[in-house]
């Protein structure tokens, strides 16, 4: 994996955590919650219980592992494309062909879920927790913060606790990235003037906002059902595994709840994924023009 890469992916993973934090955690309290009757509902009931702070519970989780999970997958990518190019004798200068890029991106979400998920899991059931970290004693919560939660899941589910949904994370980021590395090559392709081996700025930010919508639209069911996997262990057991919790999750409230959540996942990824392609191209250009 190449230094470029590496830093490039974790400056622009942690800015976009920065950026769509609030959102996401909205976004999982729908996705897990039936009191929800819908995304206002859920700010103006965070707000009034937890304050500003609720929307940020576990974010120090994945901002700690954002820098390994965004790096492993822009840098699989990045390696894996580079080795589909050898495989096909392609010429230095010959563009990438849609199909390589397609696998490197669905290569690098699939790699990154080993990773990924303790933190995730992690950061979902902190995020669901509905009581303030400093709460009385009639209201104590479970967990008392990211360090305390990972240990927590260890010694009452096992190890493997922290895996918890990791079929249907790898399920959602496999072709949630290959149509998220693609979508932004496509467009950046069709925007920039030929022979120009750099978009311009502007191409960049909306590149990066369209492809992380499009991302969405294809992960957005396994999203829902990684969420509801991870939380199945907080309380009382309602799954008995992966399909189980999709069939489940379709009979009791219909096929439309597989998309669940994914208006907010659109508002978020574009602003999102604009900052992390922004970031990720200024430090790669920065570093590759460095001494």
């Amino acid at each position: 994996m190449h230094l470029a890469d590496f830093v490039a992916g974790s400056v622009g993973g942690a800015f976009g955590v920065a950026v769509g934090y609030p959102l996401d955690t909205v976004k999982v309290r729908i996705q897990t919650q039936r009191k929800f009757t819908g995304i206002w509902h859920c700010i103006r009931t965070t707000s009034k219980t937890e304050g500003v702070n609720g929307f940020y519970k576990g974010m120090s989780m994945p901002v700690t592992t954002v820098s390994v999970s965004s790096s492993v997958v822009f840098g699989t990518y990045r390696n894996v494309l580079q080795c589909l190019r050898q495989l096909r004798n392609s010429r230095p200068d010959a563009p990438n062909a849609k199909l390589d890029i397609f696998l490197s991106g669905m290569a690098g979400g699939v790699a990154q879920v080993s990773v990924m998920s303790p933190a995730d899991i992690v950061k979902v059931r902190l995020q669901c927790q509905m009581v303030p970290y400093q709460g009385s004693d009639a209201q104590k919560p479970k967990y008392r913060g990211p360090v305390h939660c990972l240990l927590t899941i260890v010694r009452e589910e096992g190890v493997l606790g922290l895996y918890k949904g990791a079929q249907a994370l790898a399920l959602r980021d496999g072709p949630s990235f290959a149509t998220y590395f693609l979508t932004y090559n496509l467009i950046c392709e069709q925007l920039s003037p030929p022979g120009t081996s750099r978009p311009e700025w502007g191409v960049v930010l909306l590149a990066g906002g369209l492809s992380g919508m499009c991302g969405w639209c294809i992960g957005t069911p396994m999203d829902l059902i990684k969420a509801r996997l991870q939380m199945d262990g907080m309380g009382e057991r309602r799954y008995r595994g992966f399909f189980h919790c999709i069939s489940h999750s379709v009979r009791t409230e219909g096929p439309g709840v597989l998309f669940k959540g994914l208006t907010l996942n659109c508002i978020r990824a574009f602003p999102v994924n604009m900052s992390v392609f922004a970031m990720y191209e200024v430090v790669i250009r920065l570093l590759r023009t460095a001494p």
